[in-house]
């Protein structure tokens, strides 16, 4: 079962999102997911015997979005599946969960991206129908 998230469920998303973006903490991110549940971007949650595995972030991009050439643009922020429930297609529902709202939203597209180390990510995104659109490289430094 894949449910969409609400203000209920926040410390939920909090615990799985901390395993994925671990430079945050649990506090910020369930601030975080709290105001995400109640904006126009949207969490689902995948649930095995109503235990949550799973989760999946997407939002409404209408700046630029690399390699896109429409507005609005369906976004995957992050998906996360706890590591003993990987590789059994939860990932995929959760991105199909993801296009089919942003399509109900006008979206003709759906865009992502990853960190240029994260190969699992790559692999995923390649296997789900995404072309790679650009590699960059960001600089900073202090002045």
């Amino acid at each position: 079962m894949i449910k969409t998230a609400t203000d209920t469920d926040c410390n939920v998303l909090a615990e799985m999102a901390i395993q994925m973006w671990d430079s945050a903490s649990l506090a910020e991110l369930k601030s975080d997911f709290s105001e995400i549940v109640s904006s126009t971007a949207v969490c689902f949650i995948k649930y095995l015997e109503d235990v949550p595995i799973g989760f999946a972030q997407c939002s409404l991009r209408t700046d630029y979005v690399e390699g896109t050439s429409s507005s609005p643009v369906g976004y995957l922020e992050g998906v996360f599946v706890k590591e003993e429930h990987r590789n059994k297609g939860y990932a995929k529902e959760l991105l199909l969960a993801c296009e089919k709202w942003a399509k109900t939203r006008g979206c003709s597209e759906f865009a992502s991206d990853c960190e240029l180390t994260n190969i699992n990510s790559l692999k995923f995104h390649l296997s789900m129908g995404f072309d790679e659109v650009n590699r960059i490289v960001c600089f900073s430094k202090g002045i």
